[in-house]
C-alpha cells in the first residue's frame, strides 16, 4: 500500500528487538472522592512502551491530498506513587505518500513551532491532594477549573496541528486553595486561577470536612499569540457553594454564581446548581445539573470541549472567532456524568468501564453534547473506546467529530493489535476549518496486562 516492504521491515525490527516492555498507565490529575483514605507507600518502577502504525491523513470534501505515514511512539514512565510520576514520549510520523510539493519526511506540522515540544511530556506529576502543593504538567483532557464555570471539559489538543503541555498548579494555606493552569506552558496562550476560601475554616477552625462552605473567585485570560493568531478575551466568575450532607464516601451539594466580561458590564451570567460525588472501593461516580442564565453573549462553560476550534470559527451559520461571536441571550439546562467501575477495585490504573458525558441544551434551540466511554472484556484482553462531540446541533452549521479505538492483546497479552480511526477539522491560515479524517492500524509491544 505504502512502500510495504519497508513499512513491514520496520514494523518486525521495531517489534522483535523490545524486550520487557509494558504498558502506560496514565498519570491523570486524579479527583479523589471526598475525605479518601491515604493510599499507603509503594515502591517506585518504570514500564516502557512502543507502539508501530500506519496512518492515513483524508481530506474530506475534495480539500487537500490524501498522507500517509509510518507512525512510531515509544513510551517511558517512572512511577513514584502518589506524589511523582513521569510519563514522556510522542508519536514520530514518517512520510511514507503524498509528497506534496515541500513535504518533509517527518511531517512538519508536528514539530513547527515550541509548543509543538510539549507533546513530550504526557504526563510529570510532583506533589498530590494530601501534599500542601502540588504540580501537573502534559495533556489536558476534560480539564475543569474547579467549579468549571469558566473552563469545562476543555481539551488543549483539539487542534490536530497543535500539541502543547499544559500545566496545573494546586495549593492550600489555611482556608484558601488555589488552582492556577497554563494551556500551554511554552506559549502565551489560555492561562487562569482559581481562589476558593473555606468559610467553615476562617470561622471556627479546621473542620472536619474542607470545602463544605466555600466562596471562589475564578479568572481566566486568553493571550491568542500561540496554536495560530486569535483574539484575547477574559473572562470571571464568582461561586459560593454549600454541602448539604458530607459523609466519608459521598458528597451533596449546592452551587450558585454569577460571572461576566470584565469591562463590559452588559455581558453576564447567573447559574443555579447541585451536585453529588461517590466514591467506593469499586465505583466512583460524579453528576452535576445546572440551571444557566446567558446574556450580552457570556456564557458559562465558555473554554469547552471544542474552544480549541472555535477559537478561529465557532459552529454556526455566522463563523469567525468566538471571541467575537454574538451569543443569544436565554436559558439552559446543564448536566454532566462521569463514571468509572472496576470489579477489582480502583486503586490501579485499570478501569473495566469508564464513561464521561456533558449536555446542554439552550432555550432557544441549541444542543451541545460530548463525551467518551471505554470498556474492558474477555479478561481485559479487549478495549474498545469510542469519543464524540456536536456544538450547536438543533441549528444550521453544526460541528460534529468523533473517533473510536480497539486494541486487543494477543500471544498471552505480550502483543497486541491496535486500530484508530476518526474526524478532524485543521485550522487554517485564513482562519477557517478544514476538514478531514485519520485511520490507523498496527502493533504493540509490552509485558504487563
Amino acid at each position: 500500500m505504502c512502500r510495504k516492504r519497508s513499512c513491514l521491515a520496520v514494523l518486525l525490527l521495531l517489534l522483535l528487538s523490545t524486550n520487557g516492555w509494558a504498558s502506560e498507565p496514565s498519570i491523570p490529575e486524579e479527583e479523589a472522592p471526598p475525605v479518601p483514605p491515604k493510599p499507603p507507600a509503594r515502591p517506585w518502577y518504570y514500564l516502557t512502551r512502543i507502539e508501530a502504525t500506519t496512518l492515513a491523513l483524508l481530506p474530506r470534501e475534495g480539500m487537500g491530498e490524501e498522507e500517509g505515514y509510518l507512525q512510531v511512539e515509544p513510551t517511558f514512565i517512572l512511577d513514584g506513587g502518589r506524589d511523582f510520576g513521569v510519563n514522556v514520549g510522542a508519536p514520530v510520523r514518517f512520510r511514507m505518500w503524498g509528497d506534496e510539493a515541500g513535504a518533509t519526511f517527518v511531517r512538519r506540522e508536528d514539530w513547527d513551532t515550541l509548543s509543538d515540544w510539549g507533546q513530550l511530556v504526557r504526563g510529570f506529576r510532583l506533589g498530590s491532594e494530601y501534599t500542601p502543593a502540588g504540580v501537573w504538567l502534559g495533556g489536558l483532557e476534560e480539564y475543569n477549573l474547579l467549579s468549571g464555570h469558566l473552563v469545562r471539559r476543555y481539551s488543549n489538543r483539539a487542534n490536530p496541528d497543535y500539541h502543547p503541555a499544559g500545566g496545573v498548579f494546586t495549593g492550600t494555606l489555611g482556608a484558601l486553595y488555589t488552582e492556577a493552569f497554563a494551556s500551554d506552558v511554552l506559549g502565551a496562550r489560555l492561562m487562569g486561577a482559581e481562589l476558593s476560601l473555606d468559610l467553615e475554616h476562617v470561622f471556627f477552625g479546621k473542620p472536619q470536612y474542607p470545602g463544605r462552605y466555600t466562596v471562589a473567585l475564578s479568572g481566566v485570560h486568553d493571550w491568542g499569540r500561540a496554536g495560530g493568531r486569535a483574539p484575547s478575551v477574559t473572562l470571571a466568575h464568582v461561586d459560593v457553594t454549600a454541602g448539604v450532607l458530607i459523609r466519608p464516601d459521598y458528597e451533596a451539594h449546592v452551587i450558585v454564581g454569577v460571572g461576566g466580561r470584565p469591562g463590559d458590564d452588559d455581558a453576564w451570567g447567573a447559574v443555579v446548581g447541585a451536585g453529588l460525588d461517590l466514591g467506593r472501593r469499586t465505583l466512583r461516580l460524579r453528576l452535576r445539573l445546572e440551571g444557566r442564565r446567558q446574556h450580552g453573549g457570556f456564557r458559562q462553560g465558555f473554554f469547552g470541549p471544542d474552544y480549541e476550534l472555535a477559537r478561529f470559527q465557532v459552529a454556526g451559520p455566522d463563523g469567525g472567532p468566538l471571541a467575537d461571536a454574538a451569543f443569544p441571550d436565554g436559558y439552559s439546562a446543564f448536566t454532566e456524568a462521569e463514571v468509572e467501575w472496576d470489579a477489582v477495585g480502583l486503586g490501579g490504573h485499570s478501569r473495566h468501564f469508564t464513561l464521561t458525558l456533558g449536555a446542554e441544551g439552550f432555550s432557544w434551540g441549541r444542543f451541545d453534547v460530548d463525551g467518551r466511554a471505554a470498556v474492558q472484556l474477555f479478561e481485559r484482553a479487549l478495549e474498545v473506546a469510542v469519543k464524540g462531540i456536536a456544538v450547536g446541533a438543533g441549528k444550521p452549521g453544526a460541528r460534529y467529530l468523533g473517533a473510536a479505538e480497539v486494541r486487543w492483546r494477543l500471544l498471552g497479552g505480550k502483543l497486541y493489535a491496535m486500530g484508530t480511526g476518526g474526524t478532524l477539522l485543521f485550522p487554517t491560515a485564513e482562519g477557517t476549518l478544514r476538514p478531514g479524517a485519520f485511520a490507523s492500524v498496527g502493533l504493540g509491544v509490552d509485558n504487563a496486562r
